[in-house]
């Protein structure tokens, strides 16, 4: 396996423009090819000044979560998958391979996705474009509180997809690529999964709350990468337009962390390009095989876990399976209605 030389990394913090107000599928289409061609106007400016402010190639730019559309709010499941989930083979993935293949750089980001298999449910994607233009990466997110995922179709998702689809990492010419979405960067089973199957880099597209403490979200970025000796490209988005939250809400504090835990760069509010650094893969190769009490990955007992886990069931799979083996279609409050449950029963049980 061929080990890159460094190169830089941008976590691009854009606004998230919502599609609440587009009355139909094709303004909602619109507004997405206009957002896109926004960021590639931004992320193309943005690159030039790295590279000479740097002087290192930019050979990855992560994306903020949901920054098309933001999120869906109060509209239903299967509205909003008719409405604003894009295809698998869409002009959007079109859209964004034909920026990355004129910056030569993989860009990941994060959107809500149909699949052909699920019809009335969408998926939230986090996907990477590689610089010939293809998705060499989709990963769909596992945990989510009001969403559907994976886990909700487990039997089915699992049949069609393998644990490959469920965890997947693309081996690159710049390194092992895996991604997170969002809050899942709360749970390190996600990113210790990611990391047993080779994943060197995390790329995490979020919308969450910026501030000048450390928030949750934070300090898991830089315990996922220290414990995972791994780096993460995280973007935040720079607020969300288009709704009635306040602006801001979710801005600021886009980052790169090293595979030691340290922060590399970090962004203030707004627009921004500036949580960018070099990420230096031969030298985190180097540290993975080092022996030493820092070599968090290779110290792993992972036999001492199994029997916690196996058997033991908190949030249910396939909750959105009828007894026939039907695929079921939500309302929203589906999700709130399963998390009380399992809090019931876990109380029930003395696990909380």
């Amino acid at each position: 396996m061929t080990t890159p030389a460094p190169f830089a990394a941008i976590a691009l913090q854009l606004t998230a423009r919502s599609v609440e107000d587009c009355a139909t599928r094709e303004a909602v289409a619109e507004s997405m090819a206009a957002t896109i061609d926004d960021t590639a106007r931004k992320l193309r400016a943005s690159c030039v000044f790295v590279e000479q402010y740097g002087g290192t190639r930019v050979r990855l730019a992560v994306l903020p979560e949901y920054w098309m559309t933001s999120y869906p709010g109060r509209i239903g499941v299967a509205a909003f998958a008719q409405k604003a989930a894009i295809d698998m083979d869409g002009a959007e993935y079109e859209q964004l391979g034909r920026i990355a293949l004129a910056q030569d750089l993989f860009l990941a980001g994060n959107a809500y996705e149909r699949d052909p298999a699920f019809p009335g449910l969408y998926f939230q994607t986090s996907f990477v474009v590689a610089p010939t233009g293809a998705v060499v990466l989709r990963y769909r997110r596992l945990n989510s509180m009001f969403a559907p995922t994976p886990h909700d179709v487990w039997t089915a998702y699992l049949d069609r997809y393998g644990i490959d689809g469920v965890f997947p990492v693309a081996t690159t010419e710049i390194g092992r690529i895996a991604a997170i979405a969002s809050e899942e960067i709360l749970y390190p089973e996600i990113a210790r999964a990611h990391a047993l199957r080779g994943a060197e880099i995390f790329v995490h597209s979020s919308s969450e709350i910026g501030a000048p403490i450390a928030t949750p979200k934070a300090i898991a970025r830089r315990a996922r990468a220290f414990e995972n000796s791994a780096y993460v490209v995280s973007a935040n988005t720079a607020g969300i337009a288009g709704t009635a939250m306040p602006g801001a809400s979710a801005d600021g504090n886009s980052q790169v962390v090293d595979y030691k835990g340290h922060v590399l760069a970090e962004a203030n509010s707004g627009e921004t390009f500036t949580a960018f650094a070099d990420l230096d893969v031969a030298a985190l190769r180097a540290h993975r095989r080092k022996p030493g009490m820092t070599n968090q990955l290779a110290r792993q007992r992972l036999e001492l876990f199994a029997p916690i886990y196996s058997g033991r069931v908190v949030q249910p799979a396939d909750s959105l399976i009828a007894r026939d083996g039907a695929l079921r279609i939500p309302d929203r409050e589906h999700f709130a209605r399963v998390h009380a449950g399992v809090i019931e029963r876990s109380a029930k049980e003395g696990l909380i």
